[in-house]
């Protein structure tokens, strides 16, 4: 009688462990590795693309100097070509437009981008030559002098004109209790934000922050 308890215990022994080890294997989930496809989709950033020339403009700074989000590039691509049609600028000879890439705010979204020279100038040096005309225009003796100096740079000025017409096109992104984004040497006179402070001026006296 010992021996068959002893046979059955064994048996129930040796039949027990192959059920248990076959019910944990059974429950285990297979393994997924953190740079799966399923998870990378999750964490995809919003596409981005570069700012492409059209017909009257070329971008002659390299393409990772102005990537953006597809709203913001189709929304200023199509006021660059309005822009450079407005000025006379043709396919042969088109306008040409240097970006940079900034690093705050909406930059790190890619909702914003900096345009630094137009047709070849720097935006902070068609500045200075603005701020220069209303420096003569001031000294100027008589108002009619005054107005044709400054009416002159106006019509010259490349810079001053393209922040005038991004800023009459509007559109541009307005963050809750935060001012319209676009900002430049000519914020403080000219722009839709006209209060900006001095630090946030001279961060914007030679290049042309729009975003959107």
């Amino acid at each position: 009688m010992r021996g068959r308890g002893s046979f059955r215990q064994d048996r129930r022994t040796i039949r027990g462990r192959p059920i248990r080890l076959y019910r944990v294997a059974s429950g285990v989930l297979p393994y997924v590795p953190p740079d799966s496809p399923g998870e990378a989709a999750t964490n995809t950033p919003p596409s981005i693309q570069p700012i492409a020339s059209g017909k009257l403009f070329r971008v002659v700074s390299p393409p990772e100097q102005a990537t953006a989000t597809p709203q913001l590039a189709q929304h200023l691509s199509q006021a660059l070509e309005q822009f450079a049609q407005a000025n006379g600028f043709t396919e042969e000879k088109p306008l040409a437009i240097s970006f940079g890439r900034g690093t705050l705010g909406l930059h790190r979204s890619n909702r914003a981008v900096d345009i630094y020279a137009v047709d070849g100038k720097g935006i902070g040096v068609w500045a200075q030559e603005w701020n220069e005309a209303v420096r003569r225009a001031a000294a100027a003796p008589n108002p009619q002098e005054r107005e044709s100096i400054v009416a002159e740079q106006k019509q010259r000025n490349l810079g001053y004109k393209l922040y005038k017409a991004l800023q009459a096109r509007g559109g541009w992104a307005q963050p809750p209790g935060y001012p319209v984004q676009l900002f430049g040497p000519w914020t403080r006179g000219e722009g839709p934000h006209k209060r900006i402070s001095d630090r946030m001026l001279r961060a914007h006296r030679d290049h042309i922050h729009v975003a959107k």
